[in-house]
């Protein structure tokens, strides 16, 4: 009898932290939910007055001239651009940097610089900002003889900067988490410490590297102050990358307090974000996609 009872309090108590794991992470999707619904409450209003094709690919955006323009064509290409030229730094960087300290480094070298690496990761984005207008638009400027450091350049250094330890931490995660028999199975039948590194242990880790790099493109897609304080502000297509751009989220940043509120330009303000959501959302479907695709041709390497 005792037994029994024990045993339908048990099954009470799993079944009361099942309950509260799963509101734990339905909330999640709940607060997403509300946020895309103000969202798209706030934003859809512009439409009336402008149609989707000229604020999407309208190339002039002057919200204070009469009549406005609401054309974020340079906006998107900015945002595009400064994510694409930050993954040519941070993606080879980061993935390169875990592959030393979890595959190649001693332990004691990993425990120094695995620690640097993460406390990267929690500088403020502002700080960062100041070190590219302090230090690296000077440098640029004078090394390649061009008008402003502020720029496309500057701000995609500045993206790579923040992303490298995100997508180095996890990758490492995932590379530790290879099982050592795959490893001394390689090297058992002669193959080399690199050749186990490109075609064991990378194939098996490939899922958590991909997600890495999600999420650290992730963040430089989104990210404000840095491309604010760093990309020159100006709203145009960038014939160089050593050109001034005005990325979404600075353009939304810098003009969010001088918008009445109700008015259009508030309204074109949300809207944007709604293309920086959407933007954002169809990346991340997309770079979920291939990293199914590698997984499943990691999984078939191995």
């Amino acid at each position: 009898m005792m037994m029994k009872r024990n045993q339908i309090h048990r099954h009470a108590r799993e079944k009361m932290i099942r309950c509260v794991f799963f509101l734990m992470a339905i909330s999640s999707i709940v607060a997403l939910f509300f946020i895309m619904v103000f969202l798209f409450k706030e934003g859809a209003p512009l439409f009336k007055t402008v149609s989707i094709r000229e604020f999407v690919f309208g190339v002039e955006w002057y919200p204070t001239s009469e009549p406005p323009d609401f054309g974020i064509f340079p906006l998107i290409v900015a945002s595009v651009f400064a994510t694409l030229f930050s993954a040519l730094f941070s993606v080879p960087l980061g993935v390169m940097t875990a592959i030393y300290l979890s595959q190649i480094a001693a332990k004691k070298t990993a425990g120094i610089v695995k620690p640097v690496v993460e406390l990267m990761a929690a500088l403020p984005s502002v700080v960062i900002g100041f070190f590219g207008m302090a230090a690296v638009a000077p440098f640029l400027q004078n090394v390649f003889g061009i008008p402003t450091g502020l720029n496309l350049f500057n701000a995609s250094l500045m993206l790579a900067f923040m992303s490298i330890p995100t997508i180095c931490s996890i990758s490492e995660d995932a590379l530790r988490g290879v099982s050592p028999a795959l490893t001394e199975a390689s090297m058992a039948l002669g193959a080399t410490r690199f050749e186990t590194i490109l075609r064991v242990v990378l194939p098996a880790s490939i899922s958590g590297i991909s997600t890495a790099v999600i999420l650290g493109l992730s963040r430089a897609m989104g990210e404000t102050m840095v491309v604010l304080m760093v990309a020159g502000g100006a709203a145009m297509v960038p014939e160089s990358i050593f050109d001034p751009v005005r990325p979404m989220p600075a353009g939304i940043a810098a003009e969010m307090a001088e918008a009445p509120v109700g008015g259009i330009h508030y309204h074109a303000l949300f809207a944007t974000g709604i293309v920086l959501f959407l933007l954002t959302l169809a990346f991340n479907i997309f770079a979920d996609y291939i990293s199914a695709r590698y997984r499943q041709s990691g999984e078939a390497s191995l």
